[in-house]
């Protein structure tokens, strides 16, 4: 779903959750036949899916208008160049995605990977494009420790794009 510029995903844990209660307020239905259900449980179950629709949408806009500014502030770097004394620095890399995790959940992360190493990138929202393993991608985000106070520096991408460019990864031994 399209709202202005902005393209509204729902998870497949937000659609499967309303096909769940739609199926348990039916069943329910049928066996008591009491209508007082179907006056509270439809309203519930619209809930359901406007609630998640709503928070993406909140989320893809905010990322929106973050983009240019973080484009204008970021840094070019290597992925080798990013450590923990780095923390709430803007920076720009460009790399090809080794992995992906959670893009069910509209949270995906990504091992991203260039010459010089990988880092992981994750993001609170769905990305503009789908993104895929193997695509050569440039990354806008913030360098924060994976566990908010401890642990490696990560990038918190505030964007995430495919650009046509080759890159080769760093071969493991």
């Amino acid at each position: 779903m399209k709202i202005g510029s902005i393209d509204v995903k729902i998870s497949i844990i937000a659609v499967a959750v309303f096909v769940l209660f739609t199926l348990l307020l039916l069943f329910t239905y049928f066996l008591t036949g009491e209508r007082f259900l179907l006056i509270w449980g439809i309203p519930s179950l619209v809930l359901l899916l406007i609630i998640p629709s709503a928070l993406n949408y909140m989320s893809q806009k905010e990322y929106a208008e973050l983009e240019p500014v973080y484009r204008q502030q970021a840094k070019n770097i290597r992925i080798r160049m990013i450590n923990e004394s780095m923390v709430g620095q803007i920076v720009r890399l460009e790399g090809v995605v080794e992995r992906v995790y959670f893009q069910f959940l509209n949270r995906p992360q990504y091992l991203v990977a260039d010459r010089t190493g990988e880092i992981s990138v994750k993001m609170f929202t769905s990305p503009q494009e789908k993104v895929n393993k193997g695509d050569v991608v440039e990354v806008l985000g913030m360098v924060i420790k994976r566990y908010i106070a401890t642990g490696e520096a990560v990038v918190n991408c505030v964007s995430i794009k495919k650009i046509d460019k080759k890159i080769e990864a760093k071969k493991k031994e």
